[in-house]
């Protein structure tokens, strides 16, 4: 297997707006993450990616871009970018940025004149087709709810808008539009960044016959998914993006791929094809879903994990690489989620941490993560700031019957706003992440969950991550050894194997609230083990344990 440093590194998610803010104005800011960077340094991640710090209208938070090539003014200066850059370069650790060019804001000057008339030079830079029938091109529904079309009378068209109707779609069809991309993405690259994490990126090849998508039961528009992942033309632009732009520089990428299956995963990132370094998939974050997706809210198997990740591990062992992660700025946090966040939060916590780090692949953390920051429950709908969240309280409430009761159940386990919460760095006022009155609400736990107490215990969530990555940094078979897993069909213990050479490593992690039981696995040579990590304090450190793991106990044993 091919060594590479991107593949050694651990990445650290900061989103702005909710990391750190420096003035009093509420909202995180570039300063206030410079001011965090020897925090950062101390965890010992290597990239820092940074959620869009771009000009923005701000109707998706940032993933909506008014200008390219400066940065949003409540998040400061390019001169800020500057110093931040060159701070981070200092202390030895990198800096990714979003890269989102599936869309821009409908405030772009690219957006203004494509929509002045049907002859502006940039009428092609967004995708625009003539009503049907009186009524949309297609039937095709919005991210986030409601059609994905929006009428403009200036020119009797209407444009596409996969996402918010602030949010007009590009026309990657268009090699004008391209080069402008390309362009662009140089400008950053020579000013230092070190790679893209890239948006929806598996969406910029849209099937040009543009049909109806199908329409399930109750609902009122279709799904046009099949014709917009993944599309005729995708892997051809990703080609070319690398041939342009990204093969001129040592960086790191990842793609945001909705709906991408392992087979498709391995030609975004294999070895020869010249396209990206990794995905994000989202098969196991759509654990749960149903008739109205994440919202449904249904309950989970343990199996079922186990089959979504080890189906991956073994998809792109051979060709291709996996990033690995639990949390981001669109998903509620893991401790929530997957683990207990009340009484054994600490434990379940570091549980979900080994469990995912000793994965083939590369982890991603994200803010709050390494604190074991949880879901929040605001009281009221008019609390929460995400369009996503709001949309769809709209629709599923006001228009399908939904009781406020049980669209605030699904808030509360589900929406985006549980990642986005500011930061907790101490028990002051508003968790020390403002002086002044923060954009969305602090969550309450935050004299109890916050850095400055992680950081005075030893025994903290955020000191056993910083042991993780030392130890993915000391031990070779953590970031390169093969995968096994150890009794599918076990609802309880998440169990498996990683090789290299004649060195193994033996991953156990109970997921319950109770004790499990095991035996050690036929053919593992257990003379010599070691215990390299666990979340309990009284156990075992020269051999290996048949004790029963107690609840969300986690043990990672050598064997050599």
């Amino acid at each position: 297997m091919d060594k590479t440093w991107w593949k050694e590194a651990v990445v650290y998610q900061v989103y702005p707006r909710s990391f750190m803010d420096s003035d009093g104005d509420g909202i995180g800011d570039l300063k206030g993450i410079l001011m965090k960077l020897d925090y950062l340094q101390e965890l010992g991640v290597d990239v820092i990616w940074l959620s869009p710090v771009y000009q923005s209208p701000n109707d998706d938070n940032g993933y909506d871009i008014s200008d390219y090539r400066s940065i949003m003014t409540e998040f400061g200066t390019m001169s800020d970018f500057d110093r931040l850059l060159k701070a981070v370069h200092e202390r030895g650790m990198k800096i990714m940025m979003d890269l989102v060019v599936n869309h821009t804001s409908d405030e772009h000057s690219w957006f203004k004149e494509s929509r002045s008339s049907k002859d502006n030079p940039k009428r092609d830079y967004y995708i625009w087709r003539p009503g049907k029938n009186g009524k949309e091109p297609n039937n095709w529904e919005s991210i986030f709810k409601g059609s994905a079309w929006k009428y403009d009378e200036a020119t009797d068209e209407y444009y596409l808008h996969l996402f918010s109707k602030k949010q007009p779609d590009l026309n990657w069809e268009h090699p004008e539009l391209r080069e402008e991309i390309y362009s662009m993405m140089k400008w950053w690259l020579d000013k230092g960044v070190d790679g893209f994490r890239m948006d929806v990126i598996n969406f910029l090849s849209k099937d040009q016959r543009y049909l109806d998508g199908d329409v399930r039961y109750g609902k009122q528009h279709g799904d046009g998914s099949p014709f917009f992942m993944n599309g005729p033309r995708i892997h051809e632009f990703l080609q070319e993006i690398n041939q342009r732009v990204l093969s001129g520089y040592n960086l790191i990428t990842v793609g945001e791929m909705p709906g991408v299956s392992p087979d498709e995963a391995q030609l975004f990132t294999g070895k020869e094809r010249g396209e990206l370094h990794m995905v994000f998939q989202f098969e196991h974050m759509d654990l749960g879903g149903g008739p109205e997706g994440k919202w449904s809210n249904k309950k989970w198997e343990l199996s079922d994990l186990k089959r979504i990740l080890s189906k991956w591990q073994i998809g792109l062992e051979e060709d291709g690489w996996n990033s690995l992660y639990w949390n981001n700025h669109d998903q509620p946090r893991i401790v929530s989620r997957f683990g207990d966040d009340g009484k054994y939060r600490v434990e379940s916590a570091k549980m979900l941490a080994v469990c995912l780090h000793m994965l083939q692949g590369t982890p991603y953390i994200y803010q709050g993560e390494e604190l074991g920051m949880t879901n929040v429950c605001f009281e009221r709908i008019d609390e929460y700031r995400d369009i996503e969240t709001l949309n769809s309280y709209e629709e599923l409430v006001n228009s399908c019957g939904w009781t406020e009761e049980r669209m605030l159940e699904a808030i509360y386990a589900r929406s985006r706003d549980n990642a986005r919460t500011p930061v907790q760095w101490n028990d002051s006022r508003n968790a020390g992440f403002t002086a002044g009155t923060p954009w969305i609400g602090v969550n309450s736990n935050y004299p109890e969950i916050n850095a400055e107490k992680a950081y005075n215990d030893p025994n903290s969530i955020f000191h056993f991550y910083k042991k993780l990555i030392q130890l993915r940094k000391k031990h070779e078979i953590v970031v390169y050894g093969r995968y096994e897993l150890l009794w599918p069909d076990d609802e309880q213990i998440f169990a498996y194997t990683r090789t290299l050479d004649e060195e193994k490593l033996l991953v156990l992690c109970n997921f319950k609230d109770y004790e499990a039981s095991y035996s050690i696995p036929e053919g593992l040579d257990t003379m010599s083990a070691t215990l390299l990590i666990g979340n309990y304090e009284q156990l075992p450190i020269e051999e290996i344990s048949v004790k029963p793991l107690r609840p969300f106990e986690c043990r990672v044993y050598h064997l050599k």
